[in-house]
């Protein structure tokens, strides 16, 4: 059966109240893609997404009375003037799981591969993290968390680790120290789906239970970790630079991404305090900043 599709080119503010009209509107799945057609990954809320401009797909079955749909959306939104939209007929596919015929094997660094989990790995000997991200979390492809990737697997230090992930999504980040040499792994995330996604993922990589443990913020315990990573937002990064360097072991490192290169300055003052900060590395307009604990 053939669908109708409608494409809304949007500011990030306006995704919220365009995917709730779509639904009520009849959609039958909506999605959100950045300008290089990514699945993207859900923001904190209350916090300014990473990309300037969105694209949300609404996709209707084929009688859909998309005149009625478009008046809906005009009226009920509040928006003057209404984005861009374009409206088509697209043939029937598996359109939850689409987006993954874009997603190939990527190399970060020397030794690290992620991988779909259903393709064959290009490099058997190297290591090779299995990734079935879902629907709403990271696959490594954007900058912030390729930056992350490249940034542990040049670390040394990360043989027998204690990690946090804070902000963990897929569980990408942690799963990845894990098969680097960590010795264990805390994941946090507010979102309780993507603890079911990062467990999930860490069952593929056939890593025991006990080696990565998932926790909303609520249940997390403090405790002091070797290394933090934190690839979320300039805003909550700000907020939480105090907590992070109470979760990091004096001598400790930490990396934070999530950044564009007019923020990095900012975070840099705000952690300043407590770690030694190393200058930016950038990708694509994006940075990661690294630092590690004072005494």
């Amino acid at each position: 059966m053939p669908w109708i599709q409608i494409k809304i080119e949007t500011h990030p503010d306006h995704t919220e109240i365009l995917e709730d009209l779509l639904m009520e509107a009849g959609a039958s799945a909506v999605t959100l893609q950045d300008r290089k057609d990514q699945p993207v990954y859900e923001p904190l809320p209350g916090t300014t997404p990473l990309w300037s401009n969105l694209l949300i797909i609404g996709l209707f079955d084929a009688h859909a009375d998309m005149e009625h749909v478009i008046d809906i959306l005009k009226e009920d939104a509040g928006l003057d003037p209404f984005p861009s939209y374009h409206i088509e007929i697209v043939e029937d596919r598996d359109w939850e799981r689409e987006w993954m015929v874009h997603f190939h094997p990527i190399c970060f660094g020397s030794r690290l591969w992620v991988c779909p989990s259903w393709k064959e790995v290009p490099k058997p000997d190297a290591v090779n993290l299995m990734l079935d991200p879902g629907l709403a979390f990271g696959t490594g492809t954007h900058p912030t968390t390729a930056l992350c990737l490249k940034w542990l697997d040049q670390q040394e230090k990360i043989a027998n680790a204690s990690v946090l992930d804070y902000g963990c999504g897929s569980g990408i980040l942690g799963i990845a120290a894990l098969l680097l040499g960590a010795h264990h792994v805390t994941g946090v995330d507010i979102d309780p789906q993507a603890l079911t996604a990062t467990a999930e993922n860490a069952r593929r990589n056939n890593l025991p239970v006990e080696k990565l443990q998932v926790f909303l913020p609520q249940d997390f315990v403090p405790s002091q970790f070797d290394i933090v990573i934190a690839n979320i937002l300039s805003g909550p990064l700000t907020q939480l630079a105090s907590k992070l360097a109470e979760y990091t072991k004096p001598g400790g490192q930490i990396a934070l991404s999530g950044l564009l290169v007019d923020q990095a300055d900012a975070i840099n003052s705000a952690y300043s305090p407590w770690f030694i900060m190393n200058q930016p590395v950038q990708q694509d307009g994006w940075v990661m900043i690294s630092g590690v604990r004072k005494p």
